[in-house]
């Protein structure tokens, strides 16, 4: 879930040529339509989004018996340690800061979550 075309398709292409199917949803409220559609076994999403940010889609999905083992890794521009602290403590599984984020870190992330 990323509201930014640029990063949605650059984190797209990332885990695809890694191997793995990629749906993308512009937002939280996106993204919980389409949980909803599809089974999921991981979710990358932002914090900064309109309509429904990620902590507020990330407290939705841990408190709904559907969705809560799903694996999240938040991936944001917020390295703030307020805002890491607050990511995981609402269930995320990782916290990777955008400016930091290169093709391994995502995909070593990703198959340490979920194979």
């Amino acid at each position: 879930m990323e509201d930014s075309l640029t990063a949605r398709e650059l984190e797209r292409s990332m885990l695809e040529a890694a191997g793995y199917d990629v749906r993308t949803a512009v937002d939280g409220v996106d993204g919980l339509n389409k949980l909803g559609q599809h089974s999921f076994d991981l979710i990358v999403t932002d914090i900064q989004m309109p309509r429904m940010d990620g902590f507020a889609m990330l407290g939705r999905l841990k408190t709904d018996d559907r969705y809560r083992n799903i694996p999240v890794i938040i991936v944001t521009t917020r390295a703030d340690e307020s805002d890491r602290k607050r990511g995981l403590e609402l269930g995320a599984d990782a916290y990777l800061v955008k400016g930091a984020l290169n093709d391994d870190t995502l995909i070593e992330c990703t198959r340490r979550l979920i194979g």
